[in-house]
């Protein structure tokens, strides 16, 4: 078995149970969308077809136009098909924090070599939106109290999951330096799932206010994720 069967199966088996806050709703692109598995099967297959071990790194929760479009973190549909090689033209979506990441996979030597080593997902693998009277808008499991506790099983059993995967748990990359950074750092203290935890600026932090410092952000990426 490969990596990318690993993973494959770990997304097809990926569901939350629990029960959630009121005007919060689960989002599970990988049950929703069969278009969505089969572009997960393509990335997979192209990027981890092997059985070598790769370090981690965690986002917070998947976002609508990344990871809820696409079923791959930080991969927006214009990052697969220009990026990745992966042709899809059933619908475009553009993200700001998947355009930084990309742009600094593209520095660190292009997506063959990145994703040989590391692995990307989120400390909670599945997103979530919270319904208004006009739209749905991305939420984060930390948004509120009551939301932090229902997931909190959840988050913690897939962390476990993903480091069987990988094979790797000397380090941890999480992205968000603030409050998603500071929930893993308390949890890995009660449950010892890495040695250490490097915290990198959410590229969306990064994309919204510091744009004009975004070459900088990369070349940090590059020094902490080749140390």
């Amino acid at each position: 078995m490969t990596i990318a069967d690993s993973f494959l199966d770990f997304y097809e088996n990926l569901h939350f149970e629990g029960t959630l806050p009121d005007q919060i709703d689960i989002m599970n692109p990988f049950r929703d969308s069969f278009e969505i598995r089969k572009l997960c099967e393509l990335f997979y297959r192209k990027f981890y077809s092997d059985s070598e071990n790769r370090t981690l790194i965690l986002g917070i929760n998947p976002g609508r136009l990344g990871a809820g479009a696409t079923g791959i973190p930080f991969t927006d549909t214009k990052r697969l098909n220009d990026d990745c090689g992966i042709v899809y033209n059933g619908f475009s979506t553009h993200e700001p924090s998947s355009v930084f990441i990309y742009e600094m996979i593209n520095s660190y030597g292009g997506p063959k070599l990145f994703y040989e080593n590391f692995y990307i997902n989120s400390v909670c693998p599945l997103g979530f939106v919270k319904r208004t009277c006009t739209k749905l808008i991305n939420y984060n499991y930390y948004d509120s109290i009551e939301l932090e506790v229902a997931v909190r099983p959840f988050i913690i059993e897939n962390i476990h999951k993903q480091i069987a995967i990988c094979g790797k748990s000397e380090i941890c990359y999480c992205l968000g330096s603030g409050k998603n950074y500071l929930y893993l750092k308390k949890l890995n203290h009660e449950f010892n799932f890495f040695k250490n935890i490097i915290p990198l600026e959410h590229p969306r932090f990064i994309m919204q206010y510091k744009n004009k410092g975004k070459d900088g952000y990369i070349a940090e990426y590059l020094e902490k994720l080749k140390g």
